[in-house]
């Protein structure tokens, strides 16, 4: 199924959805996120929600990695190369909201992405195979192409994968799990 489609319908789906539910939604999800078996990791790099999209709304998944004092990674994105920096989240880390509403590291330690054990990774849609529509701009594929190959990429979904197969490009990078407030899914 070709992505401009799914990335169409599935931010209309998104936008049908109230903020009660996306509240719901979001915590059934991190309370899924406890049945992976990723708790013996140390380093998880977490996005940010970016609420005007009606993201996942990770503060959840957040208290619980601090919780288990993990160690939590986000990013700072680049426009002008499709490309993220990744930094230790502190309690001395300062955030801001940049100019497309995403909560970004002002500075910190910044980290490799070799350093990475988990990847939380944000989507639109996933299938059956673990390939993944995201906004189109790429930037989580060139992350995760850099992420070591034994790096977890776990995308986190409102939606069930869909059943037809997305048409994928030789640069994106398929997920290892999908979590939705009613499941967890390998592949």
């Amino acid at each position: 199924m070709q992505k401009a489609r799914l990335r169409k319908l599935y931010k209309e789906k998104r936008a049908a959805l109230s903020q009660g539910q996306i509240d719901d939604y979001s915590i059934a999800i991190a309370n899924n996120c406890l049945k992976l078996d990723i708790w013996d990791k140390q380093t998880f790099h977490l996005f940010l929600t970016i609420d005007k999209l009606m993201e996942v709304q990770t503060q959840y998944l957040l208290s619980i990695l601090q919780g288990k004092d993990k160690n939590v990674v986000i990013s700072k994105s680049d426009f002008d190369s499709h490309s993220m920096r990744h930094y230790l989240l502190t309690d001395q880390t300062k955030l801001a909201i940049n100019e497309y509403g995403i909560p970004e590291p002002v500075d910190g330690i910044e980290m490799k992405e070799s350093q990475l054990e988990v990847v939380f990774v944000p989507l639109l849609c996933v299938d059956k195979s673990g390939n993944r529509v995201g906004y189109g701009k790429g930037f989580y594929d060139k992350f995760l192409e850099k992420c070591g190959s034994d790096t977890l990429r776990v995308g986190l979904s409102f939606f069930e994968p869909i059943t037809e197969q997305i048409n994928v490009l030789s640069t994106d990078v398929p997920l290892h799990a999908v979590v939705t407030p009613c499941k967890l899914l390998k592949f």
